[in-house]
């Protein structure tokens, strides 16, 4: 408590502090400790810290155009240097919506980009407010960049 944030002020921090140590509050923290252990492999991810606006504005400038949804995915989902998925469930999803959008568009008919409906239903629905892949919102995925 005695080392806070120099961008919080001191009764702020001290507060938070005293809720963080309360009862409720740490049952909370050990039961997602333990589900984030028991699903180790829904807690990957190759982007770190970086979020999905600076890979779009990286792909943009390397690829000089905008990235399309999958290009995105694939490299916020896939190792480095290889061609796998960093879980069974990204590798799921994405077959999945291959799938549905072969059954969807009929040959010679053109696709979009990305179909979010199918995206949704591949993933599953949303859960707690999220569709697996879009990262923290869909404008982000969608948004332009200058090369366009």
């Amino acid at each position: 408590m005695d080392y806070g944030p120099v961008c919080l002020r001191r009764d702020y921090w001290e507060s938070l502090c005293h809720r963080w140590a309360t009862g409720p509050w740490q049952e909370r923290s050990q039961v997602a400790k333990c589900n984030r252990a028991t699903h180790s492999e829904k807690n990957l991810h190759t982007s770190g810290s970086v979020s999905y606006a600076t890979h779009s504005q990286k792909l943009c400038h390397e690829l000089e155009r905008a990235p399309t949804f999958r290009e995105l995915f694939d490299r916020t989902h896939k190792r480095k240097g290889t061609d796998d998925y960093v879980s069974e469930s990204a590798r799921t999803i994405v077959e999945t919506y291959d799938r549905a959008m072969t059954n969807r568009y009929a040959e010679g008919t053109p696709q979009p980009d990305l179909d979010p409906e199918t995206w949704v239903d591949a993933a599953g629905g949303p859960r707690k407010g999220r569709v697996y892949g879009f990262g923290d919102s869909l404008w982000i995925l969608l948004q332009c960049c200058p090369h366009t």
